[in-house]
């Protein structure tokens, strides 16, 4: 086959530096121009490759595993409620879809609350707010823990990239400490010495922990969330902690929450802790777009409230059927985690071995927590790789033979998940077990075949 390494290579240096990204010539018109932020804006890392791939017409099948999408269905009692919308005791079986309050359905609360119970944390004195998806969730958070041009936000790098794109958004700064993989594919945190530096020199207001990391499937102990936290009561600084993986961790050890973290443990945390909820990845329901802030400071929450209002409210038929898991106990929950950590545990493994046996010298990170693994080809590859330009290569035209069948392998660029400026990412692409175990086991072959045929025409 033809492959256009040339035209690639344009098209990745257009999604670095020029504003729109889009295939079509604008012509010029009198009309007001874009803003800055609007003008500059690039596609995220993480749906790049897949809005290159719709513009494919070759007959090439996709295995998309560029996005924290889901596999698996929604828990039974949330599948009865969306079949049974018009059922004598729902709230929508006259078909009248009305608003519910901004702060969400009590009922909807309450599933949270016992989705934070059933992993054995305590929720007495939490507040918790309803929002569209986490995603809103981040960005509100964001909102509230900092101003602009003030004391700016820490993320611990590679960084879930909403983050940075949210902060942007709203005009927040960021400011990161760098996590690096080594050959043995396990991420290294910073030392507390090290993460101390960095706050003492940039002063922040919060800092973003990931316990079930998004993008790397790190796993964070305890002991390291109680590091952060001490460190956070020392220099005056909020606990953001994302949990919308929490349980899926696959060495059996003790679930990771800031809900475990009190001021027995650490005095003057209580006051300090947010953290972040979905229905989309734990709970298999990305498009009820339903999330959460669950907050121990009742200032932060009614604020954060106030400040969704102009949103009016989350999704009523979303709340609706979520709802549901607030009448679940804590066996029925935990038996599903259970199931789900069988699930994906296996599947990471299996996929962990395949690409160190069909790419000799890849770095696979280790695979601790979450849906994610970061692979590296950095001591495969020949100099100047960029993963980003291969990444659009497997969009774009790449494709290889299964079957008489052709396919192609969607990941995503690590580098939009960097804030440093040397950049690491360059050689790493993450990859997200989103697809069948069927489909993702022919992702190491289909990415070999793929990273070969594209280093040959280099």
């Amino acid at each position: 086959m033809f492959l256009n390494i040339n035209s690639i290579e344009k098209t990745a240096e257009k999604y670095r530096t020029s504003p729109a990204h889009l295939n079509f010539e604008t012509k010029k018109m009198n009309t007001p121009k874009l803003s800055n932020y609007f003008s500059q804006k690039s596609p995220s890392a993480i749906r790049m490759a897949q809005m290159e791939f719709a513009k494919r017409n070759d007959g090439t099948k996709a295995i998309n595993v560029s996005i924290g999408n889901v596999s698996l269905p929604m828990h039974p009692a949330m599948q009865k409620r969306m079949f049974e919308l018009n059922n004598p005791d729902s709230p929508l079986k006259d078909w009248v879809v009305k608003y519910t309050q901004t702060v969400g359905n009590q009922e909807t609360i309450d599933a949270f609350l016992n989705i934070v119970k059933s992993s054995w944390f305590p929720t007495e004195n939490l507040f918790c707010q309803i929002t569209d998806g986490g995603s809103q969730a981040m960005e509100l958070v964001l909102l509230g823990v900092s101003d602009a041009n003030d004391r700016p936000i820490l993320l611990i790098d590679p960084a879930y990239t909403n983050y940075m794109s949210f902060a942007q958004r709203v005009g927040r700064k960021t400011i990161t400490i760098t996590r690096n993989l080594q050959d043995d594919g396990t991420f290294t945190l910073p030392s507390k010495e090290i993460i101390e530096e960095t706050i003492t020199q940039y002063n922040p207001s919060a800092i973003v922990v990931i316990p079930y990391d998004n993008p790397t499937g790190q796993y964070y102990t305890q002991e390291d969330m109680i590091t952060i936290a001490k460190l956070s009561v020392e220099h005056n600084m909020r606990i953001i902690s994302d949990e919308a993986y929490r349980e899926l961790q696959y060495h059996h050890q003790k679930s990771t929450s800031i809900r475990g973290i009190d001021n027995t443990l650490v005095p003057g945390i209580e006051g300090r802790r947010i953290s972040i909820e979905s229905a989309s990845k734990v709970r298999n329901a990305c498009w009820l777009r339903i999330g959460a802030i669950i907050t121990d400071n009742a200032e932060f929450h009614q604020q954060a409230v106030a400040e969704n209002t102009t949103a009016l409210c989350s999704s009523t038929i979303g709340q609706y059927i979520f709802g549901s898991l607030a009448h679940l106990n804590k066996e029925e929950l935990q038996a599903r985690y259970e199931q789900q950590r069988t699930y994906y545990g296996s599947m990471l493994n299996t996929l962990t071995s395949a690409f160190k046996e069909v790419l000799p010298g890849i770095i696979v990170s280790s695979p601790d927590a979450s849906i994610y693994s970061v692979i590296d080809v950095k001591h495969i590859a020949k100099p100047d790789f960029d993963a980003k330009t291969f990444v659009l290569f497997c969009a774009q035209q790449g494709y290889t033979l299964i079957d008489n069948q052709k396919y192609t392998v969607l990941t995503s660029p690590m580098s939009g998940f960097y804030n440093n400026k040397e950049n690491p990412g360059k050689t790493q692409m993450r990859i997200s077990f989103v697809e069948s175990p069927e489909q993702m086991k022919l992702v190491p072959y289909i990415f070999a075949e793929l990273f070969k045929q594209y280093e040959n025409t280099r």
